[in-house]
């Protein structure tokens, strides 16, 4: 079933109303008719409406309620992915299977030794086009909230934002913890609690960004005795604390 955002403005009473791109994709992409059911739900309301579609306007598709189902879909705390640059389209893959997994935001992070720079203005269209990866990726994962992609931040801005939140990870090569630490971390985190999550670039965090990571409080784990890629490595913390928090 095609999941579809709206405003909380577009539902009235039994009737939604869908407009703007999504407009198009309905009629002329995924080409459905008359009757066909579709979930809406509105960014940051846990619910899902069942409607009807009952006509096709010429800027709007107009449908009838069915029935409303309220069970929770998000996770129960929210995840801050903090992803260093990486190379060609990683980024976009890495925003697809984070949004998958549950994340509540993804903030993009030029370290030291990222290849990637990003200049002002390609920022903003990096980062559009990004916001409309994970659109696409909550619609077809069903998720309740669109999570947000943040202009890109430098280390430093990085570990400031991040000091806001409950539990702040570090996946570290060279942490002396091993993977028995790492798993009282993870199994320490509380339903509630907000969780922040910094990924390294392909070359690795320098030693100076790390112990500035470590003076503001985020500590270190282990992902294991490999060393993985930038694009994998948040996934895998992600995977971690989805089982957790959903046990």
């Amino acid at each position: 079933m095609y999941q579809f955002f709206v405003e909380p403005t577009q539902i009235q009473d039994k009737r939604v109303v869908i407009t703007g791109n999504d407009v198009n994709h309905i009629k002329n992409v995924l080409r459905m008719k008359i009757g066909e059911e579709i979930a809406v739900r509105c960014s940051g309301d846990d619910k899902e409406y069942r409607c009807g579609i009952e006509e096709f306007a010429q800027d709007e598709v107009i449908c009838s309620l069915r029935f409303v189902r309220e069970e929770g879909v998000e996770l129960p705390s929210r995840i801050y992915l903090f992803q260093c640059l990486p190379k060609a389209d990683k980024m976009e893959f890495v925003i697809q299977k984070a949004v998958e997994l549950g994340v509540h935001e993804i903030i993009p992070v030029a370290a030291k030794r990222c290849v990637v720079k990003l200049d002002e203005k390609k920022a903003q269209a990096k980062v559009s086009r990004w916001q409309g990866i994970a659109e696409a990726a909550a619609k077809q994962c069903r998720r309740g909230v669109i999570p947000t992609v943040r202009m890109p931040m430098n280390i430093k801005e990085a570990l400031s934002y991040a000091g806001g939140m409950d539990v702040r990870l570090l996946p570290y090569e060279l942490s002396e913890d091993g993977m028995k630490r790492t798993r009282q971390l993870i199994e320490g985190i509380e339903p509630g609690k907000s969780v922040a999550v910094l990924i390294g670039p392909e070359g690795g965090f320098e030693e100076s960004e790390v112990e500035m990571a470590y003076t503001a409080g985020v500590t270190p784990i282990t992902l294991g005795r490999r060393i993985l890629r930038t694009e994998t490595a948040g996934l895998v913390v992600l995977s971690w604390l989805m089982y957790r928090l959903e046990a």
